[in-house]
């Protein structure tokens, strides 16, 4: 594989191993890499890109651990290097992680997952097994234990919306789901925590979470997708009312 020079890293503003990752990033966005194929030895591409190896060393780390490259053992640290299909925990990791840093304010964190869930849902109503249906019945019924402490079902409830995610058969939409609803477990148990009238907003979420299942069960997508968007925004209400 050849290419030209990339200009001086200085004039780039790109630190060395930046360099490289955008090298990467540029070829697999138009089409020149593809998974399985193999990016150059450490030693030619730090030749290419006018860094050293050490970058190249760096860069791939990175890519490694965002789930973009493998490197093969005894391959060298850049020779070897393949580009591989990010696997879906990777992806997700990386967006429950940039979701959580970034302090979105919260109508753009509702109005999201509001597209996303309902989208979600409507698909679980087709596609979820016995299986999904079988697991979210088994969190709903931890959920209204009487005893249940606000930590567990705070868990419940953001495993209930990410299984639903999950049940939906599509992959993108699961992994956005699952990100947004988990970056915000630590927020609503907070508030959860803080809430003046637990029982009440219990007993309301209780309810809205059996709704949803119902819905889901019978195949019902539309009811399921009206449920779903009611629950968002009025639980929201519901622990911010103070």
């Amino acid at each position: 594989m050849t290419d030209a020079a990339v200009p001086a890293r200085a004039a780039s503003g790109l630190k060395a191993y930046e360099v490289v990752l955008e090298w990467v990033d540029a070829r697999i966005l138009d089409g020149r890499l593809a998974v399985g194929d193999t990016l150059p030895a450490e030693r030619e591409l730090a030749k290419m890109l006018a860094v050293g190896r050490s970058a190249v060393r760096e860069a791939v780390r990175t890519l490694e651990a965002q789930g973009v490259v493998s490197s093969s053992v005894g391959a060298g640290a850049a020779g070897g290097t393949m580009i591989t299909a990010v696997p879906s925990g990777a992806l997700g990791r990386l967006l429950r992680l940039h979701v959580a840093l970034a302090n979105f304010p919260l109508p753009d964190v509702l109005e999201v997952r509001v597209a996303l869930e309902t989208l979600s849902v409507r698909l679980a109503a087709a596609h979820a097994t016995p299986e999904h249906l079988a697991e979210m019945g088994r969190l709903l019924a931890q959920m209204e234990d009487p005893q249940v402490d606000r930590e567990t079902f705070n868990d419940c409830d953001t495993d209930f919306h990410v299984l639903l995610a999950r049940a939906a058969g599509n992959h993108l939409a699961r992994d956005f789901t699952a990100a947004i609803r988990e970056s915000m477990r630590l927020p609503i148990l907070d508030a959860f925590r803080t809430v003046g009238t637990w029982d009440e907003v219990a007993d309301k979420l209780r309810a809205d979470h059996r709704n949803i299942l119902e819905a889901v069960t019978a195949g019902d997508g539309d009811r399921a997708a009206a449920v779903t968007e009611e629950h968002i925004r009025s639980a929201w209400r519901l622990i911010t009312a103070d």
